[in-house]
């Protein structure tokens, strides 16, 4: 059965959004110390405090939810299993982020909320996936 024209905008739209991440993630990657020592003291403290396994978790969620986005987009069922490793890649990195590195005090509010959107993304696509499933939209 052919995905709805609605489907084929959202998986677009979700596309762009995760290679945003992407960009984001290359871009958080490329700075120097002189870019992070140009940051607010907030930040620049979360920068050094980040774990070298939540930066990989973070590159987990950003490579597998535009992986995961391009499967929709394409009609294939592995978008499913994909978009759930990039919705625990973001869960990892929120634990590291927010639990062990209290990113909500050294970032401030922003982060939380931005965050937040992330997840609630995150866990959309996974249930977007698994109804396109269910209703024979990914083959």
């Amino acid at each position: 059965m052919n995905a709805p024209r609605w489907f084929k905008i959202v998986a677009v739209v979700a596309l762009l959004w995760n290679l945003l991440g992407c960009f984001a993630f290359a871009s958080d990657l490329l700075l120097t110390p002189e870019d992070v020592a140009k940051l607010p003291a907030g930040q620049q403290a979360l920068y050094a405090a980040r774990a070298g396994w939540a930066v990989a978790a973070t590159a987990v969620a950003v490579i597998a939810g535009a992986l995961g986005c391009l499967g929709l987009l394409l009609g294939r069922k592995w978008a499913f299993p994909v978009l759930l490793l990039s919705l625990v890649g973001i869960l990892v990195q929120d634990y590291g982020l927010f639990v062990l590195a209290d990113g909500a005090a050294l970032a401030g509010p922003v982060a939380v909320v931005m965050q937040g959107i992330v997840l609630a993304v995150g866990v959309a696509l996974v249930l977007l996936a698994r109804k396109a499933m269910a209703r024979g939209w990914l083959g």
